[in-house]
């Protein structure tokens, strides 16, 4: 056969499954795979029950549980530009979770709070949080999570300024 010539036809349920074994090198490859599972209970969890995307998720988590926050603490945190973080904060703002107010200590900068909508929609999220990612990581020991949480930290630290 030619490279001209076309391919046997074969339905697509009978192809193997593809070998991934040239990219079990890649922490990225890996870290990628680990997320399609993770996701999936993030957005049936918290998606679906609260409508928050995983920043916002994380923006409403760090406001409620840290005092005064500015935007630019926010945009170092999540590694996300100070433009993008306007929007995502203009959004929420629309939406009643969260306000924006003069600092006292430094009038050149506003603090972020949350309304009570907003604390109270951060409060319920946290808590389904808190559980909803024990059944996809129940193949690991508890030893095990915290390592792996550790290295990840670890490796989230070491790429950072």
């Amino acid at each position: 056969m030619n490279d001209a010539d076309p391919a046997p036809s074969v339905s697509d349920d009978a192809k193997p499954e593809l070998d991934p074994s040239c990219l079990q090198h890649l922490l990225g490859y890996q870290l990628a795979q680990a997320n399609v599972p993770i996701r999936r209970i993030f957005l049936k969890n918290i998606g679906a029950s609260f409508q928050l995307g995983p920043v916002e998720f994380t923006v409403l988590s760090l406001v409620a549980n840290n005092r005064d926050v500015t935007q630019k603490q926010l945009s170092r945190t999540l590694s996300v530009s100070a433009p993008n973080i306007t929007a995502l904060l203009d959004r929420l703002e629309q939406r009643g979770l969260l306000t924006r107010l003069r600092s006292q200590s430094d009038r050149r900068s506003q603090v972020i709070r949350l309304t009570g909508t907003g604390a109270a929609l951060a409060r319920k999220a946290l808590e389904v949080s808190q559980t909803m990612e024990h059944e996809a990581l129940s193949h690991l020991s508890r030893g095990e999570r915290g390592i792996l949480i550790e290295l990840l930290q670890k490796v989230a630290r070491h790429g950072r300024p």
